[in-house]
């Protein structure tokens, strides 16, 4: 394997503990760290050089390694110019683009519009109406985990609307009304749970479960006990049996008509089991959800067509729920390495033509350079995607210097959480690690920040190769390593507010237009627990 080795000098103020520092621990009568009592760059020579060569043993393939302090200059390094698939360490990026151009407080709404008015006599809505969804990464999660449909429902119900006529519209700001998979995928990863399609239309993250029970006895049908989105249930059909033990082989199949049907057995003694599949036409999904939530809030719905003349007046928006808060969708999406999401923050951000094209110049934007750089997606899940170590050093340095980046690294899982919880031993508390993990067939990747007392130091750590769970594992045993003495990585500033938890809230002082328009005189009128890390997505 090619070696290139850049030890440059740490500063001097920071590097190597001052005489003050150094003195006042032992005034206050600490031992001093072992890994301050040699020069800085000896010990991180010595520990880099050491690692490297059991790491390489342990998964030989093509590293692309660098460490630097936090202003980028580069301490320890081994190919660092190499173009690697990143796998979803682009996430750290396509959330950095997000931020930029939409702000850390953006929020991404979805409507009912419409234009008509209500017959206060029977409640019915006499006029055209449409849901509009325009790519809410949290829509339709259940309660407390994102707006949803029944949100909108009922503000329709609060504001007189007891019948609505018409099949279901749905529309969006931005383009076709639709969800795709996305061409930079490959076709491999098709119908699996962290692949799902992606577009304005998005419901429950364009998946769908039910969580079924076995039946009293061996021969008697399995129960289905819950589901999401909330009204698929009338879409699945069950044709397994009860049989004796605690066995289970179960199975959630498409149907023809876009249905599915739970097949297999289950064990009259066996726990619920959960079964999830994509959905392959979320609209289906969103029209079964639809209809539900209208229930819920005592809306009778006629999808045959509306008979009489079409509304003249433009549409208004007649309910409206939103996202959290974009820092708080990108928390998560980084957190879960959330493929789905990080699609729709890229469009979000940069529209739906072209654009991982913005992304690459938002890149080298910040970084000041593009040589080695190649994104056509903003997930990481795509194996064209190619950048190299310095470039995220570049960028987990320069990002969090500009007014969008401020308290970005917060933005990155800290180690014990989410797809670092391996992490959550081996340092002294949780916060001393904030980094994105990529993880593909042959991809192993770890970037981010690590605090300690003199300093954040910024590391990359790329592995292309047959091992890259090896390679995890060695990477794992670097950050214990270097975090052993670490501290916790501080925010830039207080926050100036304090964002909510990601979910929808109870209530919104959402006052529809339609509703409030006093000209009108005949109007009297955003949970299931995310899966573990390893369950549904490639980190």
């Amino acid at each position: 394997m090619r070696r290139r080795y850049r030890l440059a000098g740490l500063d001097h103020t920071r590097a190597m503990w001052s005489l003050g520092q150094l003195g006042l621990l032992l005034v206050l009568g600490h031992s001093v760290p072992a890994w301050a009592q040699a020069t800085g760059q000896d010990w991180l020579d010595q520990k880099m050089g050491t690692w490297y060569r059991s790491a390489s043993r342990a998964a030989p393939g093509h590293w692309g390694i660098a460490v630097a302090d936090q202003d980028g200059r580069v301490l320890w390094s081994i190919n660092p110019d190499d173009p690697l698939i990143p796998a979803s360490t682009v996430k750290v990026f396509t959330t950095g683009f997000a931020r930029s151009v939409l702000g850390s407080s953006a929020r991404r709404p979805t409507r009912v519009v419409g234009s008509g008015i209500v017959d206060p006599a029977t409640g019915e809505w006499i006029g055209s109406w449409g849901l509009e969804l325009n790519g809410d990464p949290s829509f339709e999660r259940g309660p407390g985990a994102g707006p949803t449909l029944y949100d909108l429902a009922l503000q329709l119900a609060t504001a007189g609307v007891r019948k609505l006529v018409g099949p279901l519209n749905v529309q969006t700001t931005d383009g076709a009304a639709d969800a795709v998979y996305p061409s930079a995928w490959s076709r491999h990863h098709f119908g699996r749970l962290f692949a799902p399609l992606i577009g304005p239309i998005t419901i429950n993250e364009n998946l769908v479960w039910v969580v079924v029970q076995p039946g009293s006895r061996p021969g008697a049908r399995p129960r289905m006990v819950a589901e999401s989105p909330d009204g698929i249930g009338s879409m699945v059909s069950i044709s397994a049996t009860t049989r004796s033990g605690r066995r289970s082989r179960l199975a959630l199949r498409g149907r023809a008509d876009g249905g599915w049907v739970v097949t297999g057995t289950i064990g009259v003694r066996a726990k619920p089991r959960r079964l999830a599949a994509v959905a392959p036409d979320p609209k289906v999904v969103l029209r079964a959800a639809w209809n539900r939530a209208l229930q819920k809030a005592g809306i009778t719905w006629n999808p045959s067509s509306f008979v009489g003349a079409p509304p003249t007046a433009a549409p208004r928006v007649l309910a409206e729920v939103s996202s959290p808060p974009l820092d708080s969708l990108a928390s998560e999406i980084n957190r879960r390495s959330l493929n789905y999401g990080a699609e729709l923050l890229l469009q979000w951000a940069g529209g739906r033509e072209t654009p991982a094209s913005r992304l690459m110049q938002h890149v080298e934007q910040v970084t000041g350079a593009g040589a080695g750089l190649q994104l056509v997606d903003g997930s990481g899940l795509s194996y064209e995607d190619r950048v190299t170590a310095r470039t995220f050093i570049s960028y987990l340095a320069k990002f969090p210097a500009t007014p969008e980046g401020r308290n970005f690294p917060q933005l990155l899982p800290a180690n014990g959480t989410g797809t670092l919880y391996r992490l959550a031993s081996g340092l002294p508390s949780e916060g001393v690690v904030r980094a994105k993990t990529g993880t593909l067939a042959q991809v192993a990747n770890v970037v981010g920040y690590l605090g300690r007392d003199d300093g954040v130091l910024l590391v990359a750590l790329l592995y292309n190769g047959s091992r890259p769970w090896a390679a995890r594992k060695v990477e794992w045993k670097l950050f214990r390593e270097l975090g052993a003495h670490g501290v916790v990585i501080p925010s830039d500033t207080l926050p100036e507010t304090v964002l909510p938890h990601l979910g929808g809230e109870e209530e919104s002082d959402f006052v529809p237009a339609w509703k409030a328009d006093s000209a009108d005189t005949t109007i009297e009128d955003d949970s299931i627990p995310a899966p573990p890390p390893d369950s549904t997505s490639r980190h």
